[in-house]
């Protein structure tokens, strides 16, 4: 199989955007249609409604970016019935040709961090999940990232390493500084020396970096430290992230950076930009409305331009 920064690349150039759809579902937040007759409390219920509304949005934004992301928390709180939802939504990314990356943010030690890897990396042959690549987190060490490392290097997927995150209190710990600069600095310098053996012909390794929107300093300080590393970049939309914020995570091509956008697509119909017009009722509409907006904008504040 290609390697998952190649898909990611092509894909990227294939749709000429680095927009990525974040799949969030929140029962209250879904659009009516979709919840009429059926109860919070019934988690059958719930997760059939949330299966319902990801595959909608999907088929809504398959032709228009090359991946999404659904965020498995939403889908846990469900429970079995939930999960179950979670697998069915990756599969049909998958059936619609996009790339998933699941937000999970996982790990452990040692066997158990191999576990977690073997679960959910990799193609439905060889994972349970089937998804392309995954969110990490650093903080158990070293040796708690090379099980994901090893896993995703055999199986042509990727990892998505927490570096500096896009939640105001991510300074607590990630802002911490000794001699050799803040803690997030240096896992930074390690996700870069983890690229050090797989870089491919797009120039980037299928080791890659969460790094938030709400920090843009920070992102434009960070292109530089990681060269090849692919850049995970939430906090656009709802959480105050503009285009412009995020320009210096790319490259001079428009490469190099996908940046999430969750709740500000998926809930379109209920934002007062998109309201009026469309509603609860043509739910679908709102969702390619805001997902081309986005697409614009990224087109005309960000090198990402360059892709169309």
């Amino acid at each position: 199989m290609d390697s998952f920064a190649g898909r990611l690349a092509a894909g990227i150039r294939r749709s000429k955007t680095p927009t990525l759809v974040g799949l969030d579902p929140r029962f209250e937040s879904l659009p009516e249609p979709l919840t009429t007759g059926l109860s919070k409390n019934n988690p059958v219920e719930v997760a059939s409604a949330f299966e319902a509304f990801c595959k909608g949005v999907i088929d809504v934004v398959a032709p228009l970016v090359a991946v999404v992301k659904p965020q498995a928390a939403f889908f846990e709180q469900v429970g079995v019935p939930g999960m179950a939802a979670l697998a069915e939504t990756i599969a049909y990314a998958r059936e619609k040709g996009l790339l998933v990356i699941l937000d999970a943010k996982r790990n452990d030690i040692g066997s158990t961090a191999a576990a977690y890897a073997d679960a959910y990396l990799g193609p439905p042959e060889t994972s349970a999940w089937g998804a392309d690549a995954l969110t990490v987190s650093p903080y158990l060490g070293e040796d708690s990232l090379t099980p994901f490392v090893e896993v995703a290097e055999q199986r042509g997927a990727g990892i998505f390493v927490l570096v500096k995150t896009s939640n105001p209190g991510g300074g607590l710990f990630q802002d911490i500084k000794d001699d050799g600069g803040a803690v997030y600095q240096h896992v930074a310098r390690h996700v870069e020396s983890l690229n050090a053996t797989n870089v491919g012909a797009s120039g980037y390794g299928s080791i890659g970096a969460v790094v938030g929107a709400t920090y843009p300093e920070q992102l434009s300080e960070l292109r530089s430290v990681m060269p090849h590393a692919w850049f995970l970049v939430p906090g656009f939309g709802a959480q105050g992230g503009t285009a412009a914020d995020v320009a210096g995570a790319f490259d001079a091509n428009g490469l190099g950076a996908i940046v999430n956008n969750s709740r500000g697509i998926i809930f379109a119909h209920d934002k007062a930009r998109y309201k009026d017009r469309f509603g609860a009722t043509n739910w679908q509409a709102a969702v390619e409305a805001a997902t081309r907006d986005m697409i614009e904008s990224l087109r005309a504040e960000t090198p990402a331009g360059r892709l169309a």
